[in-house]
């Protein structure tokens, strides 16, 4: 990821910050974009304090007033922890409270879930795709979708795939750096595995490269941008006629949800006991914490059916052992 250029009058002291905090050997680069969006702000605001007050902050607060309360969330924590390590060297410096960062509710934007049969459509065009300027394109973007699906991956965490992350012989793919920096490794099927392979042999005949190469790539041998991923999902979906304008339009993301309630889904009419395998599920998602994983879980119409049939048939059960006690 390349180095933040902060340009507002609290640049220095933000740079600074920032190189303390990756000092420490953590991964600081998301708080570091939140913190940009601040610099921004104040360069904007054309302000020219040298040091935090709480106009600012609530001026900033009232700017983010349009986004969802968690896009909000994100991006206060880190203004706050700069303004402490600043009230350390300009102790007028204000600091905000924690937790006061939303402005006003918004309503929470629900996630789009494909049906299975939508799922296969939307892989299916995405090897449809034109490779008259790219020829890795249909089989890049069928083999991307498709596994964004089938292992229940984030965007960020299938485009930081590389060659050497894809372990054939044993059917098993490593996340090397999925959320908040915790790797893991993802079973696969042996159809996905199939399709991998087939891939594989497409991108390494067309580009050679090493185990470190990226996995996915543009068609200058780099590794494939978010925006390009995302900008070719809404081109298919298109085709397909399955976008939706609004708030709740599809993005890649509704795969790993669609993946979540799909998993349930089909433990229900498997008759297991669902409870156990929550947490399975939250490892494979990369979860550390079920309340996470419990955001992936949508109580769609085929869901509601199979709960309320299990439901049905524990009563049934029930009242037919007390009769027969009777």
């Amino acid at each position: 990821m390349n180095p933040i250029a902060f340009r507002s009058c609290l640049a220095q002291p933000m740079q600074r910050f920032v190189e303390l905090r990756q000092w420490t050997g953590r991964d600081y680069g998301g708080q570091a974009r939140n913190l940009g969006y601040f610099d921004r702000f104040l360069s904007q605001q054309r302000w020219k304090g040298q040091w935090v007050t709480p106009e600012i902050i609530n001026r900033y607060r009232v700017s983010l007033a349009g986004y969802c309360p968690a896009t909000q969330r994100c991006r206060m924590p880190a203004v706050r922890q700069f303004c402490i390590y600043l009230s350390g060297l300009k102790p007028r410096c204000y600091v905000p409270t924690k937790g006061a960062w939303t402005l006003q509710p918004h309503p929470r934007r629900l996630p789009f879930i494909f049906a299975k049969a939508q799922v296969g459509r939307l892989v299916a065009q995405a090897g449809r795709l034109s490779s008259l300027r790219f020829a890795l394109r249909p089989h890049l973007y069928r083999t991307l979708f498709g596994l964004l699906y089938v292992a229940g991956l984030r965007i960020g965490e299938a485009l930081a795939l590389n060659v050497g992350d894809v372990d054939l012989p044993r059917r098993r793919l490593f996340v090397r750096k999925g959320k908040f920096g915790k790797p893991r490794w993802i079973p696969l099927s042996e159809s996905t595995g199939d399709e991998l392979a087939a891939y594989l042999h497409r991108r390494l005949s067309g580009s050679p490269g090493t185990v470190a190469s990226p996995l996915f790539v543009n068609r200058r041998g780099e590794r494939l941008p978010k925006r390009s991923a995302e900008g070719n999902f809404q081109c298919v979906l298109r085709a397909c006629d399955m976008g939706r304008r609004g708030r709740d339009h599809p993005t890649p993301h509704s795969l790993r949800h669609s993946f979540a309630c799909h998993c349930l889904l089909e433990w229900y009419r498997q008759g297991v006991d669902i409870n156990a395998r929550l947490p399975v599920l939250a490892t494979y998602m990369g979860h550390a914490d079920m309340r996470f994983t419990y955001r992936y879980l949508h109580a769609t119409p085929e869901l509601l059916s199979e709960a309320n049939r299990r439901f049905l048939d524990h009563y049934h059960q029930i009242i037919n052992t007390e009769v027969t006690r009777e």
